[in-house]
């Protein structure tokens, strides 16, 4: 008879087996087991492990407890706690994913697995809603508003490419900043395609394309010519004439943004959830929005796109087909109050 394969079963035999090792062999096994998550990691994800470790070990020394695995599940679910009204609970369950990597790294159980953390998490959640929230959408009618009014400085000529690029592309900021002017591939009718090496839902770097429309393409096209990029440098780097061709940071896109729309509260994700709400009121099929923005569920898109969704389903769509019947009465019939005699 086939074994039937249990992952909990797994790893309690991993561990087993580990603690039968000797104290040299053990540390040889976490010093591989660190060489490949080097390897296996995104920058990104890394440098967010190192910097929720010593969160985590601030929170812990603060209170007299000891940060280093293994850590008490019961301390956990007060870490949790603790967090709940401050972080969303999706950055909670980042941060426990993070304690659970530590341990993983050392090769002990993961006590965010313990029922005490579940629980600590569901009343995190009930009390204080699951809600993520949104970047405020940035649609096209706003981008172009912006980027037509742009000269033709260096500067703003790199600003208006690359603000133009993001509302049509789509792309995460992690997207925008990795493109190298080879990227860039000119098709018959003046459009453009990006192609995508490697994104948040491709980490293996199977590649993808993402779209320009013949403005956009004309405004990257003449921001390369201004700033002499090759085609093996950064699209989007420095504007300053000599400067170094190394890409621009995710936080420099984001103030460059904020700056060229004098708002504080919109990024380049803005012009993503922007790009879904008016692939919504044109009635773009869901599965066209998913391929535009590199998404492989639809759970993501609907979100985005839910307060357009609200004014196109059935709901508004019955209200709509009766508004003839109230279409008599004025705003101050409809307001009034009526009371009974007495």
């Amino acid at each position: 008879m086939a074994k039937v394969f249990d992952r909990e079963v797994e790893r309690a035999e991993v561990l087993t087996l580990l603690s039968s090792q000797s104290k040299q062999k053990r540390q040889a096994i976490i010093d591989e087991y660190e060489r490949r998550s080097l390897q296996a990691f995104a920058p990104e994800t890394l440098r967010n492990l190192r910097q929720i470790k010593k969160s985590f070990a601030r929170w812990c020394e603060y209170r007299a407890y000891d940060p280093m695995p293994p850590v008490a599940p019961e301390i956990v679910a007060e870490y949790v706690e603790a967090l709940g009204g401050k972080l969303s609970a999706n950055t909670i369950a980042t941060r426990l994913w993070a304690i659970s990597e530590h341990h993983r790294s050392l090769f002990l159980p993961s006590p965010c697995r313990h029922r005490l953390v579940e629980l600590a998490l569901k009343s995190v959640k009930r009390k204080y809603g699951a809600y993520t929230r949104q970047a405020p959408p940035l649609s096209k009618a706003e981008v172009l508003g912006v980027v037509l009014k742009l000269g033709v400085s260096r500067q703003e000529l790199r600003d208006k490419a690359l603000i133009w690029a993001a509302s049509d592309s789509w792309c995460r900021v992690s997207e925008l900043v990795a493109f190298q002017v080879r990227d860039m591939e000119r098709q018959d009718d003046g459009s453009s395609l990006l192609f995508v090496r490697r994104s948040k839902t491709d980490p293996y770097g199977k590649g993808d394309y993402a779209f320009l429309s013949k403005g956009a393409s004309l405004a990257v096209l003449a921001w390369i010519e201004a700033a002499g990029l090759k085609a093996e440098d950064p699209m989007f780097t420095k504007s300053q004439r000599g400067g170094k061709r190394t890409p621009l940071a995710a936080a420099t896109v984001s103030r460059i943004i904020k700056r060229r729309f004098d708002r504080s509260d919109v990024s380049s994700h803005s012009m993503r959830v922007g790009g879904v709400h008016d692939a919504f009121r044109l009635n773009c099929s869901l599965s066209s929005i998913m391929v535009a923005g590199r998404w492989r569920s639809p759970e993501m898109p609907a979100r985005y796109g839910r307060r357009i969704l609200a004014s196109q389903s059935a709901a508004a769509e019955v209200a709509k087909a009766f508004e003839s019947e109230v279409s008599e009465f004025t705003p101050s019939d409809i307001c009034k109050v009526h009371t009974s005699p007495g």
